[in-house]
């Protein structure tokens, strides 16, 4: 395809979804993993992959093992050799002498003989087409149309033989794009960019169709959850445009440890299955394998089995927001709250509760003495009685004494509007529970006084019967949905109807209360990561008792992880496999307390570099495995010290930080 004509494509009214309004999956062939079917009708399947060395065939069969039990349905083992190809055989003789038959799949980098070793054991191989064909030389160059077809000639001399290989052995083929290990080819002519990921699969997919060979499983995985989802969605966009029903595993590559690449990855995959993408995935944390598969179950769970829902009414001819297939930011207009401007360009603000009371006061001046990075830009008092009041005074009086730049709102409870003493308290001014006559005095008394106002109902039809009579008020309003029913995957998709029909009003995504540590992290990042990847959100904050601290540190979590926010260090970590050259949880570890204080840098800790220095492309520093017992260290793509002694390389890495500037 021509670079013109890919830009047709793009721009042309392309589907991803049968409705970004309503659920429903993506009906795809059945794609069989030796006894586990992929597609379809099937569960979605929840993998893993071994971090163990493949030579070491024991130590591969215990976590593969170990995987198994923990509910890990398809297993993947790194094959980058011959030899390692040969004793992942071994491992699959022990499995089928001890009973256990999980599917195995061989994961492939540049040796097309590894991969055509492996056919004969694996149930599925995966090759990265950026890799499988192509030695990266990072060469600039422009292609004739002539030199480009001679470059997909060779490439099916070499990759043809394993397609008629695995045909005859009945086997499965991921064809798995990263974002960091494109090839010199592509990035000539499609740039690091989704488009370039999904022409790079598609190369070879044609030669899978031209033997005949329909086994096949796509992937598109970038640790940048943004770029992953637009990748995915034009994926299946050109897929289901031709006819192509081919499963999808889903996956963000890289995405760390802990909280945060729990964040990560509930975003990306999360995102997706909310539109009915993905038959298979695997959360790519720096821990332990078997600590992924209680994180993938918990993302798909929602999705087992949901069942098709009608779009919701009155939207279908809208654009919910923005080309899906290229981010933007959902234009809104400007509101004032006091010290805090929200919508249009700024920031996505982050909204804490204080709750009400005499406590509520203290809230703010605690929070004020953590973490002026932690601070929320927006602090909501419930307003109940005159107690809460005389509170919520003290609070305002704290702010104007501190200069903190906090915007302080009142959302006032019962059936009949506040007086103007107290709506002049506040900058931003809501009514709970009223009555349709109530609601509308409250905004004639708001609209007077030109003070905003927060709007907020258990869906969009709702939020749309209060946000209508504010505008017609000219009353500035931040809308939002609250005290709905539904799961984060039904809010996502009102929130989407919201985003049509509100005009520019901008938009405040409230989470729904959880009680569990687990639900509360992904559900958020489900909804608000999700929705900030479609451009939709200018306020954020998380409903429910949770301590305002820990509230807070959670939002900048979730809004960092979707790109929204940067409050801290970030890292791109990979999960470990045995091309792993050190102990990456450890060394990570050990990298994150000496640097996690640097506001806006972002380090990546990889294990070795077989995904390319590409999948460091907005990373400022690179700590990467260059030979057992020896770093490289990168300045973004490039590598810039080699053969660093692992025990001098995090106090190099340290030194390099602060040669470029990046050391506070």
């Amino acid at each position: 395809m021509s670079p013109e004509t890919a830009s047709a494509s793009k721009a042309s009214p392309l589907r991803f979804c049968e409705s970004p309004f309503g659920y429903a999956r993506r009906k795809t062939r059945v794609v069989m993993v030796g006894r586990v079917g992929v597609g379809g009708n099937n569960p979605i399947r929840l993998q893993s992959m071994t971090t163990t060395d493949t030579m070491d065939a024991e130590s591969t069969f215990r976590q593969t093992v170990s995987l198994a039990r923990a509910g890990c349905e398809i297993v993947r083992i790194t094959t980058p050799t011959v030899g390692d190809a040969r004793k992942m055989g071994e491992v699959k003789e022990r499995l089928v002498k001890s009973g256990l038959d999980v599917p195995l799949v061989a994961d492939i980098h540049f040796s097309p003989q590894a991969a055509m070793e492996a056919a004969e054991f694996a149930e599925k191989v995966r090759i990265n087409p950026g890799n499988f064909a192509d030695s990266k030389r990072f060469l600039q160059r422009e292609y004739t149309d002539a030199e480009y077809a001679e470059e997909l000639e060779r490439i099916e001399e070499v990759f043809g033989p394993l397609v008629l290989k695995l045909k005859r052995l009945k086997r499965a083929l991921r064809i798995g794009s990263n974002h960091g290990s494109l090839s010199d080819r592509i990035m000539n002519r499609y740039g690091d960019s989704p488009l370039g990921m999904v022409e790079s699969a598609l190369e070879y997919l044609a030669v899978c169709e031209k033997h005949g060979f329909y086994d096949v499983v796509f992937s598109m995985k970038a640790s940048n959850p943004k770029v992953m989802i637009e990748a995915y969605r034009l994926l299946v966009a050109r897929l289901d445009a031709e006819g192509r029903d081919y499963p999808i595993h889903l996956g963000v590559t890289e995405a760390g440890g802990g909280e945060d690449g729990r964040i990560k990855s509930a975003i990306g995959i999360g995102a997706l299955l909310a539109d009915g993408i993905g038959d298979t995935i695997r959360v790519s944390l720096t821990e332990d394998p078997e600590l992924e598969i209680p994180v993938a179950r918990h993302l798909a769970k929602p999705f087992q089995e949901r069942p098709a829902e009608r779009p919701l009414s009155g939207v279908e001819k809208r654009s919910y927001c923005r080309d899906v297939f290229d981010f933007s930011r959902r234009p809104a207009s400007v509101i004032v709250l006091g010290p805090v401007r929200v919508g249009g360009e700024e920031p996505v603000r982050a909204m804490a509760g204080a709750g009400h009371g005499a406590a509520a006061p203290a809230a703010l001046q605690k929070l004020a003495a953590k973490s002026l990075d932690l601070l929320p830009e927006i602090l909501s008092f419930e307003v109940r009685s005159r107690e809460d009041l005389d509170a919520a005074r003290k609070a305002v009086g704290f702010r104007a004494a501190s200069k903190l730049p906090v915007a302080i709102a009142g959302i006032f409870g019962g059936a009949e509007p506040p007086s103007s003493e107290a709506l002049d308290l506040f900058d931003l001014v809501g009514l709970e529970r009223s009555s349709p006559r109530a609601w509308t005095e409250f905004l004639g008394l708001a609209s007077a006084r030109r003070k905003p106002v927060l709007v907020e109902a258990p869906d969009a039809d709702g939020a749309m019967d209060r946000l209508t009579p504010a505008l017609r008020l000219h009353a500035p309003a931040l809308v939002g949905l609250a005290g709905g029913a539904k799961d984060e995957a039904g809010l996502l998709k009102e929130y989407r109807k919201l985003a049509s029909l509100a005009a520019d009003a901008p938009i405040l995504i409230r989470a729904p209360r959880r009680d569990d540590e687990e639900s509360r992290v992904l559900g958020s990042a489900l909804l608000i990561g999700s929705l900030l990847a479609d451009g939709i959100g200018d306020a954020a904050t998380l409903d429910g008792s949770l301590e305002p601290a820990r509230a807070l540190e959670l939002l900048y979590n979730v809004l960092q992880g979707a790109g929204a926010r940067v409050v801290k260090a970030e890292f791109v970590s990979c999960p470990s496999c045995g091309r792993t050259l050190f102990d990456l949880q450890t060394t990570t570890e050990r990298i994150r307390q000496k640097t996690g204080h640097l506001k806006g840098v972002k380090i990546a800790v990889m294990g070795c570099i077989v995904n390319g220095p590409g999948e460091m492309a907005d990373a400022h520093f690179g700590y990467v495995g260059g030979a057992p017992g020896k770093i490289n260290l990168y300045v973004g793509k490039d590598c810039v010290k080699k053969g660093i002694p692992s025990e001098e390389a995090v106090d190099a890495l340290i030194a390099l930080i602060k040669a470029h500037g990046k050391w506070a």
